[in-house]
Formats: C-alpha cells, sequence, structure tokens
C-alpha cells in the first residue's frame, strides 16, 4: 500500500501529538512521588514536591504536605518574606478557609530560613481531627500573619486548590500499601 507525502504527513503530525499528549497526561500525574530528605535534627522527612497556589508580580505563596510518618505538617513558602531576624518573630497559627465556607486554625510548628537565607520556610502542624478535614475538602485560602505593618497576608488560592487534599491521599495510601 502506498500512502501520499501528504497523508503520511498528517499521520506523522498525528502520531507526534498523540505522544505528546500521553507524556504530558502522564507527567501531569506524578503528584504522588514522595522524595525523601534528613531534616536539621536528623529525622528523615517525606514529601512531595512544593506547588504554587498562589502567584501575581508582587506575592507568591507555594507548598505541601510533609510527614516523619508520626505526624504531618503542612509547608508554606511566602513571598515576599522578611530578613531574619524578624521573620523568626512568625510564630502565629495559620487561618485556612476550606470549600466549605468554614475558617480552621493549624498550629504554628516552626519557621526556619533555607538556600542560604533565600528561602523562609513556615511549617504548621496538621491535628488529626485537620487531617480528615483536609481530606474531605479543598483549601481556598490561607491567612498568615507576617507582623509589622503588613498585618495579615491573605492568599487566595489560585492554582491547585486540591492539592493538599490530594498529597495527604497519596501519604495515606502509601501508609495502607506498606501495612498490607
Amino acid at each position: 500500500m502506498y500512502y501520499t507525502p501528504c497523508v503520511m504527513k498528517i499521520f506523522i503530525q498525528k502520531t507526534a501529538f498523540l505522544f505528546a499528549f500521553l507524556t504530558f497526561s502522564f507527567l501531569s500525574y506524578s503528584q504522588c512521588e514522595i522524595l525523601n530528605r534528613i531534616s536539621p535534627d536528623g529525622s528523615m522527612m517525606y514529601y512531595i514536591e512544593p506547588l504554587n497556589f498562589y502567584w501575581t508580580k508582587t506575592k507568591a505563596l507555594s507548598g505541601g504536605i510533609v510527614t516523619d510518618k508520626e505526624s504531618y505538617f503542612l509547608e508554606l513558602f511566602p513571598t515576599p518574606f522578611p530578613e531574619k531576624p524578624a521573620g523568626h518573630e512568625l510564630k502565629d497559627n495559620l487561618e485556612m478557609k476550606l470549600s466549605d465556607g468554614k475558617t480552621y486554625t493549624l498550629e504554628h510548628f516552626d519557621t526556619r530560613y533555607i538556600r542560604k537565607d533565600t528561602v523562609m520556610k513556615l511549617v504548621y502542624l496538621i491535628g488529626k481531627k485537620d487531617l480528615d478535614l483536609l481530606l474531605g475538602f479543598e483549601v481556598t485560602e490561607v491567612k498568615i500573619n507576617m507582623k509589622g505593618d503588613e498585618g495579615f497576608r491573605t492568599y487566595v488560592f489560585k492554582l491547585h486548590k486540591s492539592a493538599l487534599k490530594e498529597q495527604l491521599d497519596c501519604f495515606l495510601k502509601e501508609e495502607e500499601k506498606k501495612e498490607k
């Protein structure tokens, strides 16, 4: 069977498009890739790559779920952030609004500067009762008290609203697999 060059060109284009689509689809579902690192206190921490939740020219927020296999934490990376030592004053709890319309509080756990002080990480403890809430509802906004003149900074989640829910689900499913 002989195909004209035009038909072959269309076939190759469609095949390339299909290949690119399948590759992108596969990569977009790599949300459940659990990585690990050793924390400064020597314990092993498990995490999923942080995602952007909010981004404008003036401010941004990224973060994700982290666990030490005993407790779960929410790590947030706000931008801009105060320089040392002012940033260490940020010890207020996090106000988090979920898709059920209610506001919940996560307890502040730690504030750290990482990557040679170019990134500030705020860590909040996710309590047992908060696990069920985060598994059931998407996060719609968070409020961080940045202290000083700025006060509360509100981040309305524009991107990846269900990411925290999906990350927690991923960690819990991974634990179930290991228990079997």
